[in-house]
């Protein structure tokens, strides 16, 4: 690293610096993997503390070593029971806040709830409750990876990081698919379009879109727009013209852009139910594709989606580390990770060291 004049010593920009600590919040040990990981990078032991379930389900968490004064950084991921995983995040940000840390930066890399960002028929914006719980604990900072949508960081009053995954998997794509020049990537819903997009620019390659599948709960069908006005009870107060009840009508399944004979490269931002993505996989192979990834950040993965990539036609399923995944990969070969705890490490360093973030979002496009 270039020391510039006037800057502190070299010695105290160094990323073993006496004030920085990190913790994992989980109690589940393969959620544990990613903290070693990015611990073992900045050259720093993990924080010694315990963070188990009581016999009652109630989550207890013990710090053992002095925090006052220090940089805390919290790493979480998400295992299978999200909400307890939210309670250990959110106790263990309170007991440091409690012991006088100076600051308490959060190490999200999948934000919880993140799909539950919209407005939805007599539901709630989950979001935003979660966010605002995260301030209240006593979060100061957050880092995290891929929001679903950009606009989450909005829900929080303290600063938020976003980083990007695309970079690892843009270096995945040119260095494990040997003839990727003849690939074409591919969004499985005009919604992610803009991510296929900021991919296909960077790899120069070509982008088709798959539009008019079944409707998913994505959709703006389950917020209440659609259903039919109350006719009022006052007669002739309600004129009902006929075009006001007509069923949205569901187009069939077209391909926008050319796969024959290509191999197709379908991004998203999350994998967990994996039917969307088996039903384009199809749909790709009936137009020509001869080979089908597909490349998403979150690997959550639930229930039996390892079996359903296994009997489907998708030949790889390229995902980061920001959940574990180590039980679905051994229930499909397929699944292939790619580690990102370097990018981490390094913002974590840098805002320890009170550095520049920018040069973590370098290369990055808007709609990335």
């Amino acid at each position: 690293h270039v020391c510039v004049s006037g800057a502190r010593d070299p010695k105290d920009m160094n990323h073993t610096k006496g004030g920085l600590v990190i913790f994992t919040a989980n109690s589940h040990p393969s959620s544990r993997e990613l903290g070693k990981r990015i611990a073992e990078r900045l050259g720093v032991e993990l924080g010694k503390v315990q963070v188990y379930q009581e016999a009652n389900r109630e989550t207890r968490v013990q710090i053992q070593e002095s925090v006052r004064g220090k940089d805390v950084f919290v790493i979480q991921t998400v295992s299978k029971d999200v909400n307890t995983t939210i309670m250990e995040m959110l106790i263990m940000v309170y007991a440091c806040r409690t012991s006088c840390a100076r600051s308490i930066t959060g190490v999200l890399p999948y934000f919880p709830y993140s799909k539950q960002c919209k407005m939805r028929k007599r539901g709630s914006i989950v979001s935003k409750l979660i966010a605002s719980m995260m301030c209240k604990a006593g979060l100061t900072h957050l880092i995290t990876m891929d929001l679903h949508q950009k606009e989450i960081q909005g829900f929080f009053n303290i600063p938020v990081d976003n980083l990007r995954a695309s970079p690892f998997l843009l270096q995945y794509i040119q260095e494990e698919i040997p003839d990727y020049r003849n690939a074409v990537i591919v969004a499985k819903s005009p919604a992610s379009a803009k991510r296929a997009q900021s991919f296909a620019e960077r790899l120069r390659l070509g982008i088709a879109v798959i539009h008019g599948e079944a409707q998913d709960a994505e959709s703006d069908q389950v917020d209440g727009r659609h259903s039919p006005p109350t006719v009022s009870r006052t007669h002739g107060a309600f004129h009902q013209g006929p075009f006001l009840l007509m069923p949205k009508e569901k187009p069939p399944i077209t391909v926008v852009g050319d796969v024959g004979g290509r191999i197709a490269i379908i991004v998203d931002d999350i994998i967990d139910d994996v039917d969307s993505f088996v039903a384009a996989a199809e749909t790709l192979k009936e137009r020509g594709a001869y080979k089908i990834f597909v490349m998403a950040t979150h690997g959550i993965l639930s229930s039996e989606a390892p079996r359903f990539i296994e009997e489907s036609a998708i030949d790889e399923v390229v995902v980061t580390n920001t959940i574990p995944h180590e039980l679905q990969k051994l229930q499909c070969p397929k699944i292939k990770t790619v580690d990102i705890s370097m990018i981490l490490s390094e913002a974590i360093r840098r805002i320890h060291n009170g550095e520049s973030m920018s040069y973590l979002f370098r290369n990055i496009g808007v709609d990335d």
